[in-house]
């Protein structure tokens, strides 16, 4: 297959979250003290809305006190300001650009994290947000919709029409869900001894393939 691009997950693949609060699921325990259990659809709405803390306790029915909302928002300051690249990001990109690949990012993120995740990455060709697309990973959506952004085809694993490949530390979002639309996937797992332990060691395999279809011609 002809590459032309590269799909990066964002957290946990090019981006570490340092210092953890989870201010989302704690707006969703306050839904819980007051009776309101926590269900699969109130992720889903977190994540494919454009909601604020205050509007997502208010699509959800949850009632949040002045102050608690205070708390809650500076919680969620504090997991913002903490967000950082992993040391190989930067490289990786470089490196994958230089060899003439386009670069898109598909996360699930709620609202207020894409901004940050775009000022971190500024040059990437495409971003697939879940908030901003309206479907979750792994529903296949997302994946074509990047892929679209990025000129790419999914399903086109042979020729020269030229694919995508994602990469990614979840096997369900970032392996299985890409692969069932069309978009050959690896997996990172930042352990040593892993295949694949580090984005430097998933460039080296994306030019070595490079190279082979280069000299297959």
């Amino acid at each position: 297959m002809r590459l032309v691009a590269v799909i990066f997950d964002a957290f946990g693949t090019l981006l570490e979250i340092q210092h953890r609060r989870n201010p989302y699921r704690a707006l969703l325990l306050e839904g819980r003290k007051q009776g309101r259990p926590i269900g699969a659809d109130d992720v889903r709405t977190v994540m494919t809305q454009s909601l604020s803390l205050a509007a997502a306790a208010e699509v959800l029915g949850i009632q949040v006190s002045d102050q608690r909302l205070m708390e809650l928002e500076a919680m969620l300051r504090q997991e913002l300001e903490s967000i950082a690249p992993f040391p190989d990001a930067a490289p990786a990109i470089s490196a994958l650009t230089a060899a003439g690949l386009k670069i898109g990012i598909c996360s699930n993120l709620a609202a207020p994290y894409g901004p940050v995740v775009r000022k971190h990455f500024p040059c990437t060709d495409a971003f697939a947000f879940s908030y901003e697309v309206g479907e979750m990973k792994p529903d296949r959506y997302i994946y074509e919709g990047v892929c679209k952004d990025l000129g790419v085809t999914p399903g086109h694993l042979f020729g020269d029409q030229g694919g995508a490949v994602m990469i990614g530390d979840s096997l369900k979002c970032d392996c299985y869900g890409p692969r069932a639309a069309g978009v050959r996937a690896l997996h990172l797992k930042r352990r040593t001894g892993s295949q694949i332990p580090d984005l430097m060691c998933f460039v080296q395999i994306i030019l070595d393939h490079m190279k082979a279809y280069r000299e297959g011609q």
